[in-house]
């Protein structure tokens, strides 16, 4: 979270020092940014993540976001749960005409990402881990705040969708914690709201 509002600041200073000389509107950008990632709705309850991002914009109607964010999630004190996500999503502006370059500019998203979950005991007597790899997709609505022609903080509101089991655990008669996989139902997954603030670096064509 730190590193977030650092950046956030540096954002701020460019974006305060910068002038406009060219129509945004008409130009294809490469953006970077960083995120902040709430996950809820899952087997193991809610955690924030953080993360980084960068988008590739294609044209005026269509954005490509990609992405990479870690989450830990403490579950009852017993098991510290960590997720990777590394993925890619398309973005599509469907009210670009009627609102850019306003302030609020809307889209949907779907897309799809690597997915890595690792489940650790906190007990320092009994310490011992179970991971898995897998791979999901996502799909979702979310929003940018235009603060100037380069620089917006995005909210958006997913879900992800994982196609591999789930490291579950469970305490045994002498409360050791044992770990298992778990074939879940096709739409089992968790809820991901995202914030990100990201700056317009530079473009590279109409």
């Amino acid at each position: 979270m730190r590193h977030f509002l650092i950046f956030a600041f540096i954002c701020i200073i460019l974006c305060a020092n910068y002038k406009s000389q060219t129509n945004i509107e008409n130009k294809k950008w490469f953006s970077l940014g960083m995120r902040s990632t709430l996950s809820t709705f899952s087997h193991d309850g809610t955690g924030l993540g953080t993360g980084g991002q960068f988008r590739i914009q294609l044209n005026k109607l269509v954005n490509t976001d990609w992405f990479a964010d870690y989450i830990a999630i403490n579950i009852d004190n017993k098991v510290k749960s960590e997720y990777a996500h590394i993925g890619w999503s398309v973005l599509f502006y469907p009210f670009k005409n009627l609102l850019y370059p306003k302030f609020f500019q809307p889209y949907i998203l779907a897309g799809h990402c690597f997915d890595y979950n690792k489940k650790t005991t906190i007990s320092a007597s009994s310490q011992h881990s179970k991971d898995r790899w897998g791979s999901a997709v996502q799909a979702g609505i979310g929003t940018h705040f235009n603060l100037t022609e380069r620089f917006d903080i995005s909210l958006m509101t997913q879900y992800m969708i994982h196609f591999t089991s789930e490291i579950l655990f469970q305490e045994n008669e002498n409360h050791e914690i044992e770990f298992y996989n778990h074939s879940h139902n096709t739409l089992e997954g968790h809820l991901l709201m995202t914030m990100s603030i990201n700056y317009k670096i530079f473009s590279y064509g109409k």
